[in-house]
């Protein structure tokens, strides 16, 4: 880590959210900052007008050689670590960070982190919504949305960081060590930038606690063997958490004498009864998942039970994950553009009881859909096939369920709502990225909507 950073030159690769603020902050603090993207800067409006208002020279469209004329190269999660500008520095020794990195340096506060191949969003906002009862400063950030880069200025001593981090972000991290961190869970996913690997996918979610030591904890899903596996190697405190067995120690569910069950959260000599999961808002087996991590990290963090079941009994849910749109005609439109993975899609069928008419598509990241065939069999009465993995929709399902290929989130509206009757549900639940269509999930989610809205 660098102590001054006045006049050191730091090359920025990727010019949307993260990287605009890590520039922004860097340029705040001496350094003499250049931002380089390899996409047109048509297409980067509002970023170009940040950079230049902020005096941060960029260029747009290539990364020449000037990106090489640095100390410190930062990168932003969409750039992958064996894009040739990444190798390129490797090559000529010079240092190569993330985001969430170069960001930590600058934290004064407590750090809560949150990975996992499904639920980070809903479990990082659920924290964020516990310390809010709490009325405990804090800034919810990271794969969030909203820069680590963009509000750890603003933090102090007081104020705990509650972040979402991605395998894309950890890839990157040198120093980086939270106070909390929560593995939720590891499955199949991002396998085109893994070279389809399970194990390296792994390695990079357990980077996750690789800095924590002995004072430091780390909250893991005793359910999955993946994340049993790969927490051995901790240092720190462990605190795992289960919804299938009574746990000695962690978080679990307990069966009453009348059939109903509880959180119980058991740490040392204090054994807490935290809140029926009938009185959890967010509905779902995941969702029991999400709130017991995010309760483990409050109490962790020492926020009173009674807060965390008010939280619990009020949380709504994050945008975009099983987001209800809207009923027309008997039918439920529900958006869950942040299910980029198979997982997601699995937990989403299962989480509704009614017939199905399924939007599934996008940019494939080497998905293996097996463990969908089932589920969709069973429950799911139409897939409408979109974006660039079409095709291969078609192929894997078409042998389950009545498939449609349309060729425009406007077109997959208008088939949805001629195949569905009343008491289907239309389901937006890709299992891909948005890239082919779209700018991000957000962007995807925001325009199914938005043509729901409008039958």
């Amino acid at each position: 880590m660098l102590e001054n950073f006045e006049k050191i030159k730091i090359s920025v690769i990727g010019a949307l959210r993260s990287g605009v603020a890590s520039a922004e902050l860097l340029k705040s603090l001496g350094a003499i900052v250049f931002v380089s993207d390899m996409t047109d800067a048509a297409k980067l409006q509002d970023s170009v007008k940040m950079l230049e208002a902020s005096g941060i020279d960029y260029e747009c469209g290539s990364h020449t050689d000037k990106v090489f004329d640095c100390s410190l190269m930062i990168i932003s999660p969409g750039v992958p670590s064996n894009a040739k500008v990444v190798i390129e520095a490797h090559r000529r020794n010079i240092k190569v960070i993330s985001e969430l990195e170069a960001a930590s340096w600058f934290c004064k506060s407590s750090i809560i982190a949150v990975t996992g191949s499904n639920g980070k969003t809903t479990t990082a906002s659920l924290i964020g919504e516990i310390f809010k009862i709490a009325g405990k400063k804090h800034e919810v950030a990271g794969n969030i949305g909203i820069a680590f880069s963009r509000v750890v200025k603003n933090m102090d001593e007081d104020s705990t960081a509650i972040l979402e981090v991605s395998s894309f972000q950890l890839d990157h991290i040198d120093k980086f060590r939270p106070n909390i961190s929560a593995i939720l869970n590891i499955t199949a996913d991002h396998m085109d930038r893994y070279d389809n690997s399970m194990e390296k996918y792994s390695v990079s979610k357990a980077r996750i606690f690789m800095n924590q030591t002995a004072e430091d904890v780390l909250i893991y899903n005793h359910d999955d063997e993946i994340v049993k596996r790969i927490v051995q190697d901790a240092k720190c405190k462990l605190m795992p958490f289960s919804v299938r067995e009574e746990l000695s120690a962690g978080s679990y569910l307990h069966t009453k004498s009348d059939g109903a069950q509880s959180i119980i959260i058991k740490h040392k000599n204090d054994i807490v009864e935290l809140i029926d999961v009938e009185d959890i808002y967010i509905k779902g087996v995941h969702n029991v998942y999400n709130s017991i991590a995010a309760s483990l990290a409050a109490y962790a963090a020492g926020i009173e039970n009674d807060v965390i079941a008010r939280a619990l009994k009020s949380f709504k849910g994050v945008e975009h994950r099983l987001e209800f749109v809207r009923e027309l005609k008997g039918v439920k439109y529900i958006n869950d553009s942040k299910a980029t993975n198979v997982d997601s899609v699995w937990y989403a069928i299962n989480a509704i009881n009614e017939p199905i008419v399924l939007l599934l598509g996008g940019r494939d990241k080497g998905n293996d859909y097996s463990k969908l065939f089932k589920p969709v069999q069973e429950k799911v009465k139409a897939i409408i096939a979109i974006g660039e993995s079409a095709d291969k929709v078609c192929t894997e399902f078409r042998e389950f369920t009545e498939i449609k290929i349309t060729y425009s989130m406007t077109e997959a509206i208008q088939k949805a709502f001629e195949i569905s009757v009343a008491g289907d549900v239309v389901l937006l639940s890709p299992a891909c990225a948005s890239f082919d269509w779209f700018e991000n999930y957000e962007h995807r989610g925001k325009v199914f909507k938005e043509l729901v809205n409008k039958l």
